[in-house]
């Protein structure tokens, strides 16, 4: 398919992330946030419950977490399951759509993580160039 082609067929979809007013730049905003996009990550491995979780996605906060999942929950990314037991227990995994979308991110991030001795070489070789003002 040419990338003309691939254009032409994004312009036919009814939302454009583009676009200010696009209800899809919110959930852009969830998805690809720091803590959002390392929670899809996390749960790409499985369900987990809340504090697993928070263990898993290493320096999140109970609040910071609490908020990523409800927003995350919210866009139908992620399926809360509390179930009635004493004391309660909730878990948290992907729905279908959610399940895609972390697919793509993990693949974003085993790229990063593969390129990572360039990355930090080249700021190295950035860092060196700069003078520091006094």
């Amino acid at each position: 398919m040419s990338t003309t082609q691939e254009r032409t067929e994004e312009q036919d979809l009814p939302y454009d992330v583009f676009s200010r007013a696009c209800p899809s730049r919110v959930t852009l905003e969830h998805v690809t946030g720091r803590w959002g996009a390392l929670t899809l990550g996390a749960l790409y491995e499985g369900s987990f419950r809340f504090n697993e979780l928070r263990r898993r996605v290493d320096g999140v906060s109970e609040k910071m977490l609490a908020q990523t999942l409800q927003a995350l929950e919210r866009d139908g990314l992620v399926h809360r399951e509390a179930q009635p037991t004493n004391p309660p227990r909730v878990d948290y995994e992907l729905t279908a759509p959610g399940r895609e979308v972390a697919g793509r991110l993990i693949a974003l991030i085993q790229c990063l993580e593969g390129r990572m001795d360039e990355v930090l070489a080249s700021r190295e070789r950035y860092d060196a160039r700069r003078v520091p003002t006094v």
